[in-house]
């Protein structure tokens, strides 16, 4: 049921850095071409550092790890029905052979089968606003405390409730680390309000504190929130009317579940000229750059 590709596979026997990467951004995340062109930049960015870069998917029922340049064009086609797996439809997607992209908690699952510790993403999911109503809370967050896999991304979606996602968090134990900042990020802002306990300095650091974490057997995996560089920062307050704009359409049209995320990026987007779009790139371009640093700093010592 699962396809490893085959340096990937070499790169995992002989204790070699991985970098995992998400398919969702793919197929729900971001419109064609612009997503075909991001995904591959991203194993780009990883692999000029020497560490293999494996997109996760899955296709026609297979779970494959490092897709190839025709299946991220396969799953990239709107014409091609790609259903958004999360982890408890994974078993679904194998037995009636669909394809699917994966999001934050079935890669990181999928990771912990294989032995993937790092993974690359966008931004990870968590407590939407409203949730004391609705109970919309993204197994994003409980994966963590299960899958050892570090995470790095530009923190928590900036459609979601920030501070309820970081309380969830600490209630379930999960490590969370500021890479060089002492404030939670805010996706498409450097600056969220909220502090951070751990800010790690170096990729070393973050390596060696993963490493110490699983060495000692701790359960669950570690979330490194790491800012948009500076210069593609967007601001905090434009940023946020978008969002409660794109939420107030989303409301009044009654869209829920799985179709929220998609739907906001795609409406902030709009409101935002593309502006948001562009930004989303760059901090998964970030996050992909980082994740390799620290995968390298991790097995250097293997």
């Amino acid at each position: 049921m699962i396809r490893i590709r085959e340096d990937i596979k070499k790169a995992l026997d002989n204790n070699q850095a991985v970098v995992a990467l998400e398919s969702t951004i793919i197929s729900h995340g971001m419109p064609y071409p612009k997503n075909v062109e991001t995904a591959k930049k991203c194993q780009s960015i990883i692999e000029k550092q020497g560490v293999k870069a494996a997109t996760v998917a899955i296709i026609n029922g297979d779970i494959v790890v490092g897709l190839n340049d025709d299946e991220i064009e396969y799953i990239a086609n709107k014409k091609v029905e790609v259903l958004k797996v999360s982890r408890k439809d994974i078993p679904i997607a194998i037995n009636r052979k669909m394809s699917g992209a994966l999001t934050v908690s079935a890669t990181m699952a999928i990771c912990q089968m294989v032995g993937i510790k790092f993974f690359a993403t966008g931004g990870i999911g968590g407590v939407h606003k409203g949730a004391s109503e609705s109970f919309d809370i993204s197994c994003d967050l409980e994966e963590f405390s299960k899958s050892k896999v570090a995470v790095v991304s530009a923190g928590a979606k900036a459609i979601l409730d920030l501070e309820k996602t970081m309380e969830y968090l600490e209630t379930k134990g999960v490590l969370v680390l500021g890479y060089n900042t002492d404030e939670l990020p805010a996706f498409y802002s450097r600056k969220s309000g909220i502090k951070l306990e751990y800010n790690a300095k170096s990729p070393e650091e973050i390596a060696s504190i993963c490493k110490t974490k699983w060495e000692l057997g701790l359960d669950g995996g570690v979330f490194i929130a790491n800012p948009i560089p500076e210069k593609y920062s967007y601001p905090k307050e434009e940023i946020e009317s978008a969002i409660d704009e794109a939420i107030k359409e989303m409301n009044h049209l009654g869209i829920k579940g799985k179709k929220t995320t998609p739907y906001l990026l795609q409406k902030i987007c709009e409101i935002t000229d593309n502006k948001s779009l562009e930004v989303n790139m760059e901090l998964v371009f970030n996050n992909c750059d980082l994740a390799a640093k620290v995968a390298k700093a991790y097995y250097k010592g293997e």
